[in-house]
């Protein structure tokens, strides 16, 4: 069985494409799910790429994560900034941590500049929209030393 790196993220993320400020830019969580499944399968690895817009929901994941998963990567969203219980369940978490963001949170409003999951990442991806994702998975095959390619 091939490793497998758990991917999470959180509320509204989902709405990837929708965003009528272009935020988050026009490619839809579907289509990024793809590319990041593709990115995955060429480095030999199994990705577990999921969304939800409920706190405990992520905090389940991450828990299933440190039984199934050698490394982990998290768009918390909203709840980056505010979920004790996330950053919680990241701290028993093993393996690489790789927060991602689609966008520049310290080029937004002032209260984004603070991640609550920094605290248990062991690198962030900020700013570089879907192309990040995958920079994400990347860093995580790097960093276990595990590219199967």
């Amino acid at each position: 069985m091939s490793q497998q790196i758990y991917f999470l993220n959180g509320p509204n993320a989902n709405l990837y494409g929708l965003d009528k400020n272009g935020t988050y830019g026009s490619e839809s969580f579907v289509s990024i799910e793809a590319r990041c499944q593709r990115r995955a399968a060429s480095h030999g690895v199994m990705l577990h790429f999921r969304q939800s817009n409920h706190e405990g929901v992520l905090v389940d994941w991450i828990q299933e994560a440190r039984q199934n998963a050698v490394g982990l990567i998290i768009n918390a969203a909203g709840l980056t900034y505010s979920s004790v219980p996330i950053l919680d369940a990241l701290l028993m978490f093993d393996g690489p941590i790789i927060e991602t963001h689609m966008s520049n949170i310290w080029k937004r409003e002032p209260f984004r500049h603070h991640s609550l999951v920094s605290k248990a990442a062991t690198g962030v991806i900020a700013g570089l929209g879907a192309a990040g994702y995958e920079l994400a998975i990347d860093a995580v095959v790097n960093l276990l030393g595990t590219h199967a390619a």
